[in-house]
């Protein structure tokens, strides 16, 4: 036997450390969401969620653990493939909607008791955090017809790839969901003066078949229909063009985009263009007498005519 010599492992090669590997995101992923970005917790029970986006990149709050298949209804089932929720079950074991088993909400009538009683167990953990001070149970929700627009705040409707949705925040502050080198959040907007935009315009809405009659005819929305379709890609993402070029770039958020609904996001409907361009000025920037950033204003009559502006 000889003695062990700690400059070399145990086959001989050398015990010098190798230097740390970053992990990357495969380019063919379909989705770039990390594990950390998906953890959350229901606003209306404060219970664990895991944030998914489907096949049609709307966002899908399912249970953080899985279920087994049987016992639980076609309709609610759910499965992951490369960070993606699709509908139905691929093995023995399920995922479902967090909003199948919210205690918060009224439970269907389809219900097997294996929901009913995560359901169950769900309002325990939901009254303890209660209890303890840790979340205040948010207030009963008003009706949409009787609330005051100026209880919202304004956000705009952009349509990307001829789909209307809602910003979660100004087109001048909508940040970027990619994480940085040092493991934060993109602070760039996404966007960029320099990069391809839309154009404001003035459009009509109509409501769907079956849909009640809306408080107005016209919308005023960004329209990105006639830029490039990497560049509405890069929207639809909400990624800056710095981190859209590189597709290997983990993000840390999901998009925080909404299909449009006209009744229920009616708050956010403004029936006259904007009189600043949708960039971020500075005080230098602005022309004298007029604010740096002018919200859309409300009119009771809507122009006769749809006309956009070059922004």
């Amino acid at each position: 036997m000889q003695p062990h010599h700690f400059a070399r492992r145990w086959d001989g090669s050398p015990a010098a450390a190798s230097p740390l590997r970053r992990l990357r995101v495969d380019a063919s992923s379909p989705s770039r969401l990390l594990r950390r970005g998906q953890n959350g917790r229901c606003r209306e029970c404060d219970n664990r969620v895991d944030w998914h986006s489907r096949t049609d990149h709307r966002p899908i709050g399912l249970h953080p653990h899985e279920l087994p298949t049987r016992p639980v209804p076609t309709v609610y089932q759910w499965h992951l493939s490369g960070g993606v929720a699709y509908h139905g079950a691929d093995s023995a074991w399920c995922r479902i909607s967090h909003a199948a088993v919210c205690p918060r909400r009224a439970p269907d009538s389809d219900r097997t008791p294996v929901l009913t009683e995560l359901r169950r167990r769900l309002a325990v953990l939901t009254r303890r955090r209660i209890d303890a001070g840790l979340f205040t149970p948010p207030p009963p929700a008003t009706c949409p017809t009787t609330a005051r627009p100026d209880q919202h705040p304004v956000l705009p409707i952009v349509e990307i790839l001829h789909i209307r949705y809602l910003a979660e925040r100004p087109l001048e502050v909508l940040r970027c969901v990619s994480q940085t080198r040092r493991g934060h959040r993109c602070p760039h907007p996404v966007l960029d003066p320099a990069a391809p935009h839309g154009v404001w315009t003035l459009t009509t809405v109509a409501p769907g078949l079956g849909q009640l009659a809306l408080p107005s005819e016209h919308l005023v929305l960004y329209d990105l229909n006639r830029a490039p379709y990497a560049a509405q890609l890069r929207w639809r993402a909400q990624r800056c063009p710095v981190h859209m070029a590189a597709s290997t770039v983990p993000d840390l958020a999901l998009a925080g985009w909404l299909v449009f609904d006209p009744l229920l996001h009616h708050a956010h409907i403004h029936t006259r263009l904007p009189d600043t361009a949708p960039f971020s000025l500075g005080p230098e920037d602005a022309p004298p007498g007029r604010p740096v950033c002018c919200p859309p204003s409300h009119t009771a009559t809507p122009p006769t005519h749809v006309r956009g502006r070059n922004r």
